[in-house]
């Protein structure tokens, strides 16, 4: 693996790690704001907000092909 490969694939597990954690402090956040105003937290909110938590493990699954995908693309 050579430097451009590392960087990409280095890129790519920052971008994964940062959807799911905006995915978890969203429902933090829903979480928190519906035990204080006693609005209960729907099936669907829960489902939208993890989104990018499925995205991000998706990314970190298929972290080596991405990373290879973007040094390609940057190289030529």
């Amino acid at each position: 693996m050579d430097a451009s490969e590392r960087g990409a694939m280095m890129l790519v597990r920052f971008v994964a790690f940062a959807l799911i954690c905006v995915s978890v402090v969203e429902l933090a956040l829903d979480y928190a704001v519906g035990t204080r105003t006693g609005v209960p937290l729907t099936t669907l909110a829960c489902l939208l907000r993890s989104l990018p938590a499925l995205a991000g493990v998706v990314m970190l699954v298929r972290a080596r092909a991405l990373a290879q995908w973007i040094a390609n693309l940057l190289d030529g």
